[in-house]
């Protein structure tokens, strides 16, 4: 990671201004994160490798390198007495991958073809699976190939464009679209750098999933909403420090090497020593995002895993999510949360109104009129970069 942290992208710098996280709106059910010293690998390793060389031993090896872990079903925690007639799975199987690597893409369609699951459980969204991220084709040459290139988490293209933008600013505000267009910019920058399409696993995991008969699930929270509630968590500072962050890693030139990046990122992605850096990242230069990004995330992730309608009464269910994720998901799927509903994940949108007989709707005027002016402003910057600097749209 310090390749990458010494690089022109500087999203993650710690600051001791920002070590004190703005609280986020209150839920009925706390979401608890993985204790600090909560390791998933020596907590299932030795059970998940033995269990898995007795029952697939072709995927031993994957179990050894940790991109493979079991977790069967005697180890969840009770199923709640409201949802008595719920049957959870038989076994969880969980890859953990790299979203830019083809390594990854290999794994997943080994796991699926053996396992022969009945669901496949992908850390996408629907408005990320709209912009086909699971339906490019790795083998399209010309700008077909360089708009799946151009394609990751945050993109809005695909055949659903105006319903992505749509539904951006139905579940997320005007500032979750803009911050999807920044953020989408950004990880096209870093794609085209490293020469690397996003989210080889994903369309691996389709096309497996398709020879086994499995059902594909959509796993993670909706990106908008995410957006927005990491968004809400940061405080002023921490908005401008973070969007001057992002808009000069997109216009600056990278100081380094494509070789040098692509050697970094194979690196972490053949140990598993970069599973926490994210987490590590975050937790110092912006720990007001570690609940929104991570710990909420992690749960919804493992309640789709285990608690979605989808996946109720299955024998087995593959997993497919980033290495960041594993250890806040494992821990989700043992460290039972009995009450927790999908819609405690979700979080709402404050209902109360305005007095009109006080100054409330002249400060809420005043903040929408600067959003706008800078969500106006990053626009036409990012207009100015691509449009008329020549280079190519990540959308």
């Amino acid at each position: 990671m310090e390749t990458i942290q010494s690089s022109s992208f500087p999203i993650f710098r710690t600051n001791p201004v920002f070590l004190t996280p703005k609280p986020l709106r209150p839920s009925k059910v706390s979401i608890k994160p993985p204790p600090p010293d909560f390791d998933f690998r020596s907590e299932i390793s030795v059970d998940s490798r033995a269990t898995i060389a007795r029952t697939h031993p072709e995927l031993l090896d994957l179990a050894e390198n940790g991109s493979l872990f079991l977790i069967e079903k005697s180890r969840f925690g009770p199923v709640p007495a409201w949802r008595a007639e719920f049957v959870e799975p038989e076994a969880i199987w969980l890859v953990g991958t790299n979203h830019i690597s083809q390594d990854s893409a290999v794994e997943v369609e080994r796991v699926v073809r053996a396992v022969k699951p009945d669901n496949v459980v992908v850390e996408l969204c629907r408005s990320r699976q709209v912009a086909g991220i699971m339906y490019a084709d790795a083998s399209m040459d010309g700008e077909a190939g360089g708009q799946q290139l151009r394609s990751n988490m945050f993109s809005l293209s695909g055949t659903g464009f105006f319903g992505a933008v749509g539904r951006s600013i139905n579940l997320g505000g005007q500032t979750a679209l803009a911050l999807r267009v920044l953020l989408a910019v950004f990880s096209s920058k870093i794609s085209s750098d490293t020469n690397r399409p996003f989210g080889d696993e994903f369309r691996s995991a389709r096309k497996a999933s398709e020879e086994v008969g499995a059902q594909i699930v959509l796993g993670d929270r909706p990106i908008e909403i995410t957006l927005e509630r990491a968004w809400n968590s940061l405080t002023w500072n921490e908005k401008l420090s973070i969007v001057s962050s992002v808009v000069r890693g997109i216009t600056s030139q990278s100081d380094v090497s494509k070789k040098n990046l692509n050697d970094e990122l194979d690196r972490e992605s053949s140990t598993s020593d970069g599973t926490f850096q994210l987490y590590k990242q975050l937790s110092s230069s912006y720990p007001s995002l570690l609940q929104p990004l991570i710990h909420e995330r992690d749960t919804y992730l493992a309640w789709s895993l285990k608690r979605s309608k989808a996946v109720n009464k299955s024998k087995g269910v593959v997993g497919v999510i980033g290495k960041g994720h594993m250890n806040g998901v494992i821990y989700a799927l043992l460290a039972d949360l009995g009450d927790l509903r999908f819609r405690d994940l979700v979080g709402q949108r404050p209902t109360g109104t305005t007095d009109a007989s006080s100054n409330g709707w002249i400060v809420k005027l005043v903040q929408d009129l600067i959003r706008d002016t800078v969500i106006a402003g990053l626009l036409w910057a990012l207009y100015e970069q691509f449009i008329k600097g020549g280079l190519e749209s990540p959308f």
